[in-house]
């Protein structure tokens, strides 16, 4: 392959997904039909043909799904997964049995074989992980109640995507039992070993960047954010592992570290624009004309498996003890065909189970679904509260900051020596101050004194919004760069209208910027350093005079009885 044909793909697939989807986004519509509807039109069958490198983009645009997965792995450390509780996990594993066995026993009767059937809802119990969080992450719906549930059944559909497809192989005949058995044990066998590798390897990471001060060494963290998301993947990949999967575990172990808000700042631009030609060569896959010639049965299947699999996981959270609102709301987000569809289809048609019309069918009804989803899954909420009042469901309405901690009150935005003095009269006086700094020493300072902090550059839009700063009701802001204060007093003014901005000012010169910038309070450097020079002068003043005027007052030496010319000063 060409690599300036590839790259020139690249770059018309990306501008063609910009420009569709800014116009969807501009009149209120989710961008991601846009990113779709540009693939459809720009690359695969049925289309203008201006894109051709269909397959090398889709290997490039996975790597998107595995940096999603890895930055949601740095938002949910460990401990945080913990609070899942086992429900969402065991829920999507009975979601995938569930709807492998109820489409299969549906498809059943349209298709020629059980084996058919079987490998067809194997392809459509797997949700769209790309699609689900990507909406639920911009929407800030990721600790709700139902986004919670939503993560854990797709961290389950993502692992049981190697189960799946060594159900696809056997259905084709493709191995014996004992041969499945022997894979199967094997995957978990590398599987842990994986995990203990990825743990070593994120722990000496960790180290590594303890030893350096971020200010100082800016690219040194853009690059190691680079390697550990798309180093996790291809670990994953070449262990047999899912690699959104070893993504997301690489993210969850790096997630307790201090550096997890800056590493996944530096992450998201090129996870954005992965995500974006992902989502592009997704469209490419379908064929318009197809789907138009048979748009009544694929209608069919997506409106089928929409109201089905929101029905299964709706039954299946009920059964597990969640409200109706939950349970629906969960259901609702779930409810699409998911981009695994491709990869089980392709091992299904290799192995013979899967035929070209069938595997059409699914993946024009995954198309379909996830430009329906782009309208459904963010109205989850609403269709919860919609259901449970139907139901007469009396539990509480969907509240996204009900699991959520109190927002800041005061943000300090570096604590070097200044911004330790200005949080003085902040120390244990009960008011909800956050620290930002890019010195790790200077973080642990802060939480010593019992605020709460974060490694991170203020500048970036990532660690601002993770810092809830458009909370705040005053911002001190104390870094001695002039620009990246402009930077943060403007970020700061357009996102918290409210907030009272401090800053320091180095220089006196720079005032006048600050102040055309919404600044309330100034404090410069020069006039402090003058004031405080002053004060010194003014101190060594009053000891001289004090020291003339002792001097003064001091009675004259006694004379004795030496008369008055009596001794000679002449030599």
């Amino acid at each position: 392959m060409d690599l300036w044909l590839l790259l020139r793909d690249i770059v018309v697939l990306l501008a063609g997904s910009l420009l569709v989807g800014g116009i969807f986004a501009r009149f209120g519509q989710s961008p991601i039909v846009g990113y779709l509807l540009a693939g459809m039109l720009l690359g695969g069958p049925g289309s203008v043909g201006a894109v051709t490198s269909q397959h090398e983009i889709e290997a490039v645009a996975e790597l998107g799904v595995a940096l999603l997965l890895f930055s949601l792995g740095l938002e949910f450390s460990v401990a945080r997964l913990r609070k899942l509780g086992p429900k969402p996990l065991l829920g999507g594993a009975v979601q995938v049995v569930v709807t492998v066995l109820v489409t299969a026993a549906a498809a059943y009767a349209f298709s020629p074989s059980v084996a058919a059937a079987v490998a067809f809802g194997a392809m459509v119990a797997p949700s769209s992980t790309a699609v689900v969080l990507r909406i639920l992450m911009e929407r800030g719906q990721i600790d709700m109640p139902h986004g919670r549930n939503s993560l854990g059944v797709l961290l389950t559909q993502d692992m049981a995507v190697v189960p799946l497809a060594l159900l696809m192989t056997v259905l084709g005949a493709g191995g014996s039992l004992r041969e499945i058995g022997e894979e199967v044990g094997r995957l978990f066998l590398v599987a842990g070993g994986l995990t203990a590798t990825l743990y070593v390897l994120t722990s000496v990471a960790v180290w590594a960047l303890g030893q350096l001060t971020l200010r100082q060494n800016r690219e040194l963290t853009v690059g190691f954010a680079a390697v550990a998301g798309l180093g996790a993947a291809w670990i994953s990949h070449a262990a047999g592992i899912s690699p959104a999967l070893g993504a997301f575990v690489a993210g969850m172990m790096l997630g307790s570290s201090d550096f997890a808000t800056q590493i996944r700042a530096d992450i998201s631009p090129l996870q954005v624009i992965l995500l974006t030609l992902f989502f592009g060569s997704a469209g490419m896959v379908a064929d318009p004309i197809w789907i138009l010639s048979n748009w009544y049965v694929v209608a069919a299947v997506v409106a089928a498996l929409t109201v089905g699999k929101l029905a299964i996981v709706w039954a299946i959270f009920r059964a597990f003890g969640q409200t109706n609102r939950t349970a629906a709301a969960t259901g609702l987000a779930l409810a699409q065909v998911g981009e695994f569809a491709f990869v089980l289809g392709s091992v299904g048609r290799s192995g013979g189970v899967v035929s070209a019309e069938m595997y059409s069918l699914v993946v024009s009804a995954a198309i379909v679904s996830f430009f329906a989803s782009a309208f459904l899954a963010p109205a989850a909420p609403q269709f919860g509260n919609f259901v449970a009042g139907l139901l007469g469901d009396r539990s509480p309405d969907f509240d996204a900051s009900a699991d959520e901690p109190l927002p800041p009150e005061v943000a300090i935005i570096g604590f070097g020596p200044a911004g330790r003095i200005a949080a003085g009269p902040l120390i244990d006086r009960g008011v909800r101050t956050t620290v930002l700094d890019l010195n790790q020493h200077s973080v642990w300072d802060a939480r010593r004194l019992g605020f709460a902090a974060d490694l991170g550059d203020a500048t970036q839009a990532e660690v601002f919004d993770h810092a809830g700063l458009h909370n705040c009701e005053a911002v001190v802001i104390t870094i001695p760069h002039h620009t990246d204060a402009l930077m943060i007093i403007q970020r700061v003014r357009a996102a918290a209208p409210q907030a009272h901005i401090i800053v320091r000012s180095r220089y006196q010169v720079h005032e006048d910027a600050f102040t055309a910038a919404g600044v309330d309070s100034i404090a410069g450097d020069e006039k402090a350093v003058g004031q405080r020079l002053a004060v010194h002068l003014r101190l060594w003043m009053r000891k001289r005079n004090a020291r003339r005027s002792a001097a003064a007052a001091e009675p004259e030496p006694p004379t004795g009885d030496i008369e008055p010319g009596a001794v000679s000063l002449d030599p």
